[in-house]
């Protein structure tokens, strides 16, 4: 198997089941035109996010790591009318495509995007009380993930629904030793939603067009 197999997939899954339309095809062109690292979610991910969202009925998601806002329209989409995502991106670069790709897709009346180191936001959102997210979805700097994991607990109620993006790492997930603390961090929020009363998880490894990565998906049961 090689990376061409894994692309040429995920073009004819892509093809047959995943529609961009021109505000998502626009998200990505945008993004890389203004030199933001092509991170994105692929769009077969981005539709798998939708349909998550979508059959957790979920009103309020919480974005950790908005980018240029790809993921995030995916994810709005699936809200009601009278839904809310709150999305976080620490670049202001990153934030400013976001808001335009946001804002052509219709989506300024569910979106609150907000610029600053996520856990300053997210201390913030608590101070605000803001009512408990239905979904979380995690996908900022890894070596901060046990902490937005922490953040996700404290801010989200039985029935809800947390991911983690990008925890396979090629691979190298597996390896304790591992230097790179991107590596390591994925490790400790893998090992700490294992380790929660409040959690039951998996994670699936995934190949496509993204290479070798994979997310982790947990519910919170109490």
């Amino acid at each position: 198997m090689s990376q061409q197999t894994w692309t040429a997939v995920d073009d004819y899954f892509n093809g047959l089941l995943v529609e961009e339309d021109d505000a998502l095809l626009a998200a990505v062109a945008d993004s890389g035109a203004a030199g933001l690292p092509p991170h994105q979610v692929a769009p077969n991910q981005g539709k798998l996010l939708n349909l998550l969202a979508t059959l957790q009925g979920a009103r309020t998601i919480l974005e950790i790591g908005t980018l240029g806002g790809y993921s995030t329209i995916w994810l709005a989409r699936a809200l009601p009318a009278d839904g809310r995502l709150v999305t976080l991106e620490a670049d202001g670069k990153c934030a400013a495509v976001a808001a335009a790709n946001i804002s052509r897709a219709g989506l300024d009346h569910i979106v609150d995007l907000r610029v600053g180191k996520a856990l300053d936001s997210l201390a913030r959102l608590a101070d605000e009380g803001h009512d408990p997210f239905d979904l979380v979805f995690i996908d900022a700097d890894k070596p901060s993930n046990p902490a937005y994991l922490e953040w996700a607990l404290k801010l989200t109620r039985p029935g809800s629904v947390i991911i983690g993006d990008n925890v396979v790492r090629d691979g190298a997930v597996t390896d304790p030793a591992s230097a790179d603390p991107h590596i390591q961090g994925v490790r400790r929020f893998t090992e700490l939603i294992a380790e929660h009363p409040r959690l039951t998880a998996t994670a699936v490894q995934t190949v496509g067009a993204k290479g070798h990565d994979g997310f982790a998906l947990a519910l919170v049961t109490r």
